[in-house]
């Protein structure tokens, strides 16, 4: 007993040797006595693994979360400071998200390792080798280090998406207060701010007198520098647009009545091309001057406020006049008269200015200082002016006229349109003279701006819309121009002003929404961190999507895809006919690579979109249960509909025989495919039948077949003339093919006739009937012409005058002229014999 348990414990030894050969902390033979080393060997150290770095990382960003705690605290009242801690507590949970990620695959090996290992033995069952109780336990106490650095990721997440909210409401509640903050609206105040005027404009005065001065006399090289490298590079903008968007930027005053797509794409990008190329002058000037150190910074600010005027005041005049069109109503976008179109955009003119003059004299009062009383009753003037302009506006009579004279008056806007006007308008003075000049400002900028920016994208959004309708993009410069240079069909036109269409569409709403955000109080730093969410991270519930991932998974399964077509053609062309291999061995090698090529890239693209493949097999494993179920019909047809949309052994439109019915096929699903027949049957064919059995395909790789029609004519007749009448006739007639050329068959000697037969290739099947009927009838009238005899079917009637009893005579064996139809007077060989044989009876009997 005690030898056999001897040997039990040797056998569970070498057995524990040889399953830990290989593996991570593996140790030597187990029969072999341990080593001094062996013995010595420690775990891997943290610093191997990353749980030092990790741990090193966690409390870096537990000091860095203080001090953005701190920072937040302290400027509570400053939103540009706010701004940049909140793009700072963003990168910082990046940081830990990333951390914490970086230790889940070490994670991971321990939990294996620790289940290959199993649970320590219990009591009164054999001991374990020491080496592996030493294994468990370092790697037991690894991962309790690990949960512990992950625990507290976990933790200072929460405490970073919590600091994060925190910014949002304190940058809201900033937000708020500044627009409803009230202040007093006397005579008292009017006249502390025309006493702080007068004092401004003479220190501004002074101050722009001795900075030209000085740029005179020791900048004056590089301020004409930096104005004409900006005036270069709005030029160069400028010259491209023109070259690239030439016939859209200029109206053609010789055409009288315009398309609707070539108004708005002028509208559109005469407006963009220009206020661009506009804006990288001012920019590019700013930036050149500061950069060469022109500007001292006193001076910056005004410079930066006028560049900035100047650009508003000539994009809501480009806008005003692409849409409204004063001069030429026939490039008009909206139903107005002229001098309705006139006094509109006037209006929005007059209130750009205003605008802009108080943002500019804005930027003057911030750069010498001047008392807030200032500002406030400039932003109340500003606010009163474009109330004023509104009510005046819509007692206006901008709409055309019921007979579409833009010359003549025009009528009142609509009721509603009206009232709108009014009460904003009276809106805007109420609330300025109230006290909330701050919301009464922000309210009157935004109506202009925001909505001149609104409309340009709509317009974009509407010249988007009509490039890429069917039909459309051919008739413009770049269609024509693409037809020509190209040699494009109307298909491949229609796909690429779908493309074009879809272009619009992304620069309109790239352009428009950041601008209308930044207008809103939004920063760019803001912009940047919904970008890269919304291209990193996009949750919907408990999914996370990245828009990235997606559009990397899609390049790869294209790049896959292309890989995979590539090496099918090198491998046989270049492999398999080199080797003269079977063309059907040739075809099952193409195909397998595809299909193992399209499932690798497919499994490589999903891995690469961020899907888990796991939830894949979850998925799989209950479809599994419910095929078990009664699904295998079902499941059936889905795969070998994929198999039909993969493989198309036909597709839609292809007439098809198969064996439960004939003709054209309409629709092909993952669950059947429909047949319509030509007597307009629809008939849904499980697509399991169509794998399963023979399917003929008259249209497979073409719509040309082959066509045939009988003749017969008279023994007296010449069979060469028939066959050159034959040929002749079939070479003048349309969807006949020339090559393979149609040829006629002399088929047999009937029994009353020459049996001839017409063969000839269709161009389209689809058309076989109607070539047919007309060859038929050119036939009959060329035969008839050239004396030609079609026969009757003929049969030998033979009359014996001998005595015949009545009973011998059938009813159907009558003379001719009691019969009538096409076979009176006629008997078969079957009945002239049977009247000879009773004939001959009768006779012997006599």
């Amino acid at each position: 007993m005690r030898l056999t348990i001897i040997l039990l414990r040797t056998f569970l030894c070498l057995m524990l040797a040889v399953s830990a050969a290989g593996l991570p902390g593996s140790f030597a033979a187990a029969q072999e006595p341990p080593q001094p080393q062996a013995q010595t060997e420690a775990p891997t150290p943290l610093a191997d693994t990353g749980l030092d770095q990790a741990v090193k990382e966690i409390e870096k960003a537990k000091a860095k979360l203080a001090s953005l705690q701190d920072g937040v605290k302290q400027s509570a009242d400053n939103d540009d400071a706010l701004v940049s801690l909140s793009t700072q507590v963003d990168e910082l949970g990046r940081h830990i998200l990333a951390t914490s990620v970086n230790l889940r695959p070490r994670f991971d090996q321990i939990k294996s390792r620790l289940t290959e290992l199993g649970d320590p033995p219990k009591e009164g069952q054999p001991p374990e080798a020491q080496i592996v109780t030493d294994e468990r336990n370092a790697l037991t106490a690894e991962r309790a280090q690990i949960n512990a650095v992950t625990g507290d990721a976990e933790n200072l997440s929460l405490a970073i998406n919590k600091l994060m909210n925190e910014v949002v409401e304190t940058r809201r509640r900033l937000f708020a207060a500044t627009l409803l903050r009230r202040t007093e609206v006397s005579v008292s105040v009017l006249d502390d701010a025309a006493k702080a005027f007068v004092e401004e404009v003479g220190e501004f005065r002074q101050a722009l007198s001795s900075w030209l001065s000085f740029v005179w006399k020791f900048k004056r090289f590089a301020m004409f520098a930096a104005i004409f490298m900006s005036l270069a590079t709005g030029l160069v903008m400028l010259s491209g647009g023109y070259r690239m968007f030439g016939r859209y930027l200029t109206r053609d005053d010789g055409v009288e009545n315009p398309s609707y797509i070539s108004r708005l794409s002028i509208a559109f990008w005469s407006t963009l091309i220009r206020t661009f190329a506009l804006a990288a002058v001012l920019v590019t000037s700013y930036i050149f001057l500061n950069g060469f150190n022109v500007l001292r910074p006193d001076i910056a600010p005004v410079v930066a406020a006028l560049f900035a005027a100047i650009g508003l005041i000539y994009f809501v005049g480009r806008f005003s006049n692409a849409v409204f069109a004063p001069r030429e109503p026939q490039w008009r976008l909206v139903r107005l008269s002229n001098r309705g179109a006139q006094s509109i955009g006037a209006c929005l003119l007059a209130m750009a200015i205003v605008n802009a003059l108080d943002y500019l004299f804005g930027s003057v009062s911030e750069a010498m200082g001047s008392p807030l009383v200032l500002t406030v009753v400039r932003s109340l003037i500003a606010a009163l002016i474009i109330g004023l302009i509104l009510i005046a506006a819509s007692f206006g009579r901008p709409m055309l006229a019921h007979d579409g004279d833009p010359d003549a008056p025009g009528r009142h806007w609509p009721r509603g349109m009206a009232i709108i006007l009014r009460v904003l308008g009276l809106g805007l003075i109420v609330t300025a003279l109230t006290g909330y000049v701050g919301l009464a400002r922000f309210v009157a900028t935004q109506f202009i701006i925001t909505g001149a920016i609104i409309v340009t994208t709509y317009i974009g959004l509407l010249s988007g819309k009509a490039i890429s309708k069917q039909e459309s993009f051919g008739d413009t410069f770049i269609g024509r121009f693409l037809k020509s240079r190209f040699n494009m069909g109307p298909v491949a036109i229609d796909q690429v002003g779908l493309g074009v269409g879809l272009a619009i569409y992304a620069v309109a709403l790239m352009t428009g929404i950041p601008l209308i955000l930044l207008l809103w109080g939004f920063h760019i730093q803001d912009l940047q961190l919904i970008a890269y969410r919304l291209f990193t991270e996009v949750r919907l519930g408990g999914i996370s999507i990245s828009l990235l991932g997606i559009f990397t998974g899609i390049l790869l399964f294209a790049g896959g895809y292309l890989l995979t077509r590539w090496i099918q053609r090198w491998l046989d062309s270049n492999v398999m006919a080199r080797s003269h291999v079977d063309l059907g061995v040739r075809n099952s090698v193409k195909t397998g690579i595809g299909y193992l090529g399209v499932a690798v890239a497919a499994i490589i693209g999903v891995s690469a979109a961020g899907i888990d493949l796991s939830n894949l097999a979850l998925v799989a494993s209950a479809l599994s249960v419910g095929i078990g179920f009664g699904l295998q019909n079902i499941v059936s047809n889905f795969v070998s509909g994929l198999i039909l949309l993969v493989e198309r052994p036909f597709k839609v439109g292809d007439h098809v025989v198969s064996g439960t019915a004939e003709g054209i096929v309409t629709r092909i699903s993952v669950r059947a495919t429909e047949i319509e027949t030509f007597r307009k049957q629809s008939i849904i064919v499980p697509n399991s039948e169509l794998i399963n059995a023979a399917v003929g395909n008259w249209t497979h790789r073409n719509k040309v077949g082959r066509s045939e029609i009988p003749i017969s004519v008279s023994y007296e007749t010449d069979p060469q003339k028939v066959m050159d009448i034959l040929l002749e006739l079939v070479n003048e007639a349309p969807f006949v093919l020339r090559n393979p050329e149609p040829h006629v068959e002399f088929l047999r000697f009937g029994a009353y006739s020459l049996d001839f037969e017409l063969r000839f290739m269709l161009a389209d099947m689809g058309e076989g009937m109607n070539v047919r009927n007309n060859l038929r009838i050119a036939i009959l009238k060329r035969f008839k012409v050239e004396g030609i005899e079609i026969p009757l079917p003929q049969s030998d009637v033979i009359f014996h005058r001998d005595h015949v009893p009545a009973p011998a005579l059938e009813p159907s064996s009558t003379s001719a002229d009691d019969q009538p139809g096409d076979d009176t007077g006629v008997m078969d060989s079957g009945a002239v014999r049977q009247l000879r044989s009773k004939a001959a009876d009768g006779n012997r009997k006599g």
